[in-house]
Formats: structure tokens, C-alpha cells, sequence
């Protein structure tokens, strides 16, 4: 099957108007730390000044929230902007999945009551969670399969595993467009239909401009990793030893915390290991900028490997030196970081915080506003293809 990259040229021959309506069933929710989606939606809404969006969050999960020792969330319908054209849906996840499906058959109908109640006739579904791949055929809306992870890959039970392959394939089957994120995403999921290579992008602009040391980033020298704290991205053993193997080194971590109790409270034992949380996007750049060294300690592995990270946009735009494992996204720009074994991981870092500070040349990446211009051709296309089946 064939894989196709769009750039900017391309993207700027879309039609003027996908549609009015548009409904995302996100992987992340609408918060103040913006990913992929929330790039995508905010340039998609300043350029349909009609467009309106259901912008579909994560469920409330009370039971796995307490479990985690995390704060329970709770279902909402918020107004996240002040001219009402997005509505932002926390659904409520009644049980476990190991129940029954009685509870992502709930998660759908409350996507379909929420577009009835904003009266939605006819939207277009960018589906990225697939838990709602089944609302292409239950509601017959044009549907884009953003692909953004490869979860197939991630070490979930392989319960998890089956009901997420059956949904993918679902997806793939009846979506009328596919995009994907990642080169390893496009070989994967290019196997089986014609797939649209979409990248991460980033605002440099954002990045560049200086900014105040944050009150709350300990005195240098400091390592700075900036991300989603999760067991299948972050190398948790090799945080550890960086810290153990240099201890007069503050090695903070500043992102939405995903991390089991047991590893959590490791790190949180470790004395020259600072857990920040979640920082608004806003907040971030002032953290890279003012960091001795940025660390990508990421395990390497298939799930990894289908990954377009984010943070090396980013670490692009500034000049602060980074050391990262040879994870996709930076082994690719080894001439820019210092792209190193893990086994070398420590010694990079030592080395880094040694040398004396050079001019970096901060690179310009393609921009969020550029990839959204792509990615709003594929869901034009979706738009405009035929009708899928409609179940009632």
C-alpha cells in the first residue's frame, strides 16, 4: 500500500471547508499541557471561523484513579474557549473492562447523545482512541483514523492487546482516511491501505523566546526531562542510576504523572530526583531553556520506535545541549543531540554538564499551523468520500 507525506505546498490546496462539525475522540485530554490534538484543533478552529467541535477527553475511571493513588476525575461537558465552539467531554467509564463491554458501549452512546445535544446533523469523527472505532458503522459519519501510537506494541495484558487489535482492524477496515504520525506507523498500518504520514510539528517562536528561571527548578547543575511519565517511554531503572551516579545533579522530571505507585515513589525516594508534574504549555520552554543538560532517557523498544516524540521538536528550537537514547525522533538527528547507547547514557550526561557551553544553532522545524494545513486535506478527504454503512 502506499504512504503519502503531505507538506505545506500540498496542504494549501484543500477545500475551504471540511465541514461544520467535527467530532475527536482524543487519547489526551483538554488541558494546559496541549499535544498533537489540541495543536491540531486550535488551527483548524482559527481557520473555519463556522467550525464547531466535540473534543471527546480520556473517561473519568473513579476505580483506576484510587487504584493509582491519583486524585478521582469526574465526568464534565466544559467550554474550554470563550466563543462556545468547543465543547470539551469527559465521559463517565462505569466498570472495568473486565466486566464486560457494557462500559465502552456506554462511552459510544454518550459521544452520540453529546453530538445530538449540540445538534450535530452530520460531523466528521477523527477518531484517534479506538475504544470508539464502533461509531463508524453505528452512526455512519466520516471518519480519519489517527494513528499517533502503535498500543499493539505497548506491554498491556494481552486481553488489552486482543480487544485493541480487533478494534484497529476495524478502523483501518471502515475509516475512509488513515493518518499516521511515525514512519514505523506508516510501514505498519501502510501494509493494509493507503495511509497519510502526518508529523508532530512545533511552534519555535514559543521555544525561543526567553523567559525567567522557574521558582520551582532546583539550583544547577540540572538534567531536565520534559513528558508524559509513563512505564513504556521513560527508562525509570536508567533515571536511577543517572541520579545514584551523580548526585550533585537535580534530575527533574516535569510532566503529567502516569508511573505506577512502586516506581513513583522510587524516584520520589531518590534525593536529587525532583517530580514537578504537569506544566502548562505556556511554562514549558522556561524549564528547557534553563536546564545545564535535557534528558531523553526513553526505553528502545517496537512500541518506541512507532513514536514521534514531540520534545525533539522542541529540544530542536532551543539550545540547551540534550543527551538522549537512541529512541525514533532523535537517533534520526544525531548530528544535532548527543545520541548515545543506554550503557553510555550517564557518562553523555557527565560529559555534557563538563564541557564548555558552545553556540548551538537552534534549527526552525516545520510548524504546528503547517502540519495542521495537512492534516486538514486528509480529513477534508474523509469529508467528501462515500457514506460508510450505517447500523442502527
Amino acid at each position: 500500500m502506499s504512504t503519502t507525506e503531505l507538506g505545506p505546498v500540498e496542504a494549501s490546496t484543500a477545500p475551504a471547508s471540511l465541514s461544520h462539525e467535527l467530532v475527536v475522540c482524543s487519547l489526551e485530554s483538554w488541558d494546559e499541557v496541549w499535544r498533537r490534538n489540541q495543536f491540531f484543533v486550535d488551527a483548524l478552529l482559527r481557520r473555519d471561523p463556522a467550525l464547531r467541535v466535540l473534543f471527546v477527553e480520556p473517561p473519568a475511571d473513579a476505580l483506576f484513579d484510587i487504584a493509582s493513588g491519583r486524585r478521582p476525575a469526574l465526568p464534565r461537558l466544559a467550554q474550554p474557549r470563550g466563543d462556545g465552539r468547543l465543547q470539551a467531554l469527559r465521559p463517565l467509564k462505569l466498570a472495568p473492562r473486565r466486566l464486560g463491554s457494557f462500559s465502552d458501549l456506554a462511552l459510544q452512546r454518550s459521544v452520540i447523545r453529546a453530538a445530538r445535544r449540540l445538534g450535530f446533523a452530520r460531523p466528521t469523527l477523527w477518531l484517534n482512541d479506538v475504544t470508539y472505532a464502533p461509531l463508524i458503522e453505528r452512526t455512519g459519519w466520516p471518519t480519519l483514523y489517527d494513528v499517533t501510537d502503535d498500543w499493539l506494541l505497548a506491554p498491556f495484558p494481552p486481553r488489552e492487546i486482543a480487544r485493541l487489535r480487533r478494534l484497529d482492524c476495524l478502523a483501518l477496515e471502515r475509516a475512509q482516511e488513515v493518518v499516521v504520525c511515525s514512519p514505523a506507523l506508516a510501514a505498519s498500518r501502510g501494509e493494509r491501505r493507503a495511509v497519510t504520514l502526518v508529523p508532530n510539528g512545533v511552534d519555535s517562536e514559543h521555544f525561543r523566546r526567553p523567559r525567567l528561571r522557574p521558582s520551582d527548578l532546583p539550583p544547577a547543575p540540572t538534567g531536565v526531562y520534559v513528558g508524559t511519565l509513563h512505564e513504556a517511554r521513560l527508562d525509570v531503572e536508567l533515571v536511577l542510576e543517572l541520579a545514584r551516579a551523580l548526585p550533585a545533579l537535580a534530575v527533574v522530571l516535569v510532566g503529567p504523572d502516569a508511573l505506577s505507585h512502586d516506581n513513583r515513589r522510587r524516584l520520589s525516594d531518590q534525593p536529587n530526583v525532583h517530580l514537578l508534574g504537569a506544566r502548562p504549555y505556556a511554562e514549558v520552554p522556561a524549564y528547557l531553556q534553563h536546564a545545564d543538560v535535557l534528558l531523553v532517557p526513553h526505553l528502545v523498544t517496537p512500541f518506541t520506535d512507532s513514536l514521534d516524540p514531540i520534545k525533539a521538536q522542541e529540544c530542536l528550537a532551543v539550545d540547551t545541549p540534550t543527551v538522549a537514547t537512541p529512541v525514533a525522533g532523535f537517533r534520526e538527528l544525531g548530528e544535532r543531540f548527543k545520541v548515545v547507547s543506554r550503557e553510555s547514557f550517564v557518562g553523555a550526561v557527565e560529559a555534557s554538564l563538563a564541557a564548555p557551553p558552545r553556540a548551538r544553532v537552534a534549527m526552525a522545524p516545520i510548524s504546528w499551523d503547517q502540519r495542521a494545513e495537512a492534516f486538514a486535506l486528509a480529513l477534508a478527504r474523509a469529508r467528501v468520500a462515500p457514506d460508510t454503512r450505517r447500523i442502527a
